[in-house]
C-alpha cells in the first residue's frame, strides 16, 4: 500500500459534480482527501482542477 499524489484535469459535466469527482478519483486508487483547486474556462466548458492524495493497495504480496 503507498500514498500517491494527483492532479487531474476534468471537464465538468453535466449532473451531480461530487459523482463525477469520486469517479475520476476511483480510477487511480481509494482518495484519502481531495480537493478542487481551481475552476478554468475552456470552450468545451469548465475545466476543474483537482488536487489528491489517493492509497494505491499494491498486489506484490
Amino acid at each position: 500500500m503507498r500514498l500517491e499524489p494527483l492532479e487531474l484535469r476534468l471537464l465538468r459535466q453535466g449532473g451531480p459534480l461530487l459523482d463525477q469527482v469520486r469517479q475520476a478519483l476511483a480510477a487511480h486508487g481509494l482518495p484519502l482527501r481531495w480537493a478542487i483547486t481551481a475552476v478554468e474556462p475552456s470552450p468545451e466548458g469548465s475545466v476543474l482542477v483537482v488536487e489528491a492524495v489517493v492509497v494505491v493497495i499494491e498486489d506484490d504480496l
